[in-house]
């Protein structure tokens, strides 16, 4: 137990640290002034506070809600509507404040789930890494591939079929033109477009088609389009054993099974063709 803990007068104050998954890393705490705890500046929100933290040893997956005013202009109502903190890490941890960088007593770590706005705040439900036990345990057979395009399953180097871009042209609000040409043809289509700058920075949008320097997206993206912005275009895959094998040579690495029968085996019958 840290000492602080023991003390006849405690000086505890709760921190949150928060990563983005686009590297924007904020720290809070409920302490009435801003902290510097290894070199990051803890901003005073005493309107974060989380729910009952428990802590257990068993293997159950713990889960807990973070709730906040949005006060702070770091996490605006918009930011969280666009999904900027969607998967973001979280830790909480006790601190004495009277020596910040002193003894921390950790108090839960995870990742942000689901995120809901209520009037003038925000909740947030912190999900453990005990959480990943609630996946399935093994895979289902699928004619298409079941990796990631680019992961650790799949072994393509991502770095040979991505590019920097800008928009050149606002079609409409999920179709643009770009700067460069594509190298084949739709050869975007089921890949991702990353917001460098402008209002959209950090965020991604998935890729519907491609076709010479135009690009159309799935879903327009969260805010309006500005030309001049620039992107980095990855080039996608649409699972299937012939891509693999042709456009990526990488069927070793394929995880799927592309020949094995389907339902329409049971229903075949003597002469069907």
């Amino acid at each position: 137990m840290p000492v602080f803990l023991a003390a006849p007068v405690t000086t505890i104050a709760l921190c949150w640290r928060l990563a983005r998954r686009d590297g924007v890393a904020l720290g809070f705490t409920t302490h009435d002034r801003d902290l510097t705890i290894d070199g990051l500046s803890y901003r005073s929100s005493p309107g974060m506070l989380p729910s009952a933290i428990r802590r257990t040893s068993g293997l159950e997956a713990s889960t807990m809600d973070v709730s906040g005013a949005l006060t702070s202009a770091a996490i605006a109502e918009r930011d969280l509507e666009a999904g900027r903190w969607d998967g973001a890490r979280v830790a909480i941890f006790a601190i004495d404040w009277e020596a910040p960088d002193g003894e921390q007593l950790a108090l839960g770590r995870g990742e942000l789930g689901a995120v809901s706005i209520e009037a003038e705040g925000f909740t947030a439900e912190l999900n453990g890494p005990a959480a990943i036990l609630d996946r399935p345990v093994s895979e289902e057979t699928s004619p298409e591939c079941r990796a990631r395009f680019g992961d650790t399953r799949c072994r393509v180097d991502l770095a040979r079929y991505r590019r920097m871009s800008s928009v050149t042209t606002v079609i409409d609000e999920s179709t643009i033109d770009v700067a460069d040409t594509e190298p084949a043809a739709n050869a975007y289509a089921y890949g991702r477009l990353r917001w460098i700058d402008g209002e959209n920075g950090g965020l991604s949008s998935a890729i519907l088609s491609s076709a010479g320097d135009r690009i159309v997206l799935r879903e327009p993206p969260p805010f309006a389009i500005a030309a001049g912005a620039r992107i980095e275009l990855t080039e996608g895959c649409n699972r299937l054993f012939e891509t693999c094998r042709d456009r990526f040579a990488n069927a070793e690495n394929f995880r799927g099974e592309p020949h094995l029968p389907g339902n329409d085996l049971l229903t075949r019958y003597p002469g069907a063709s």
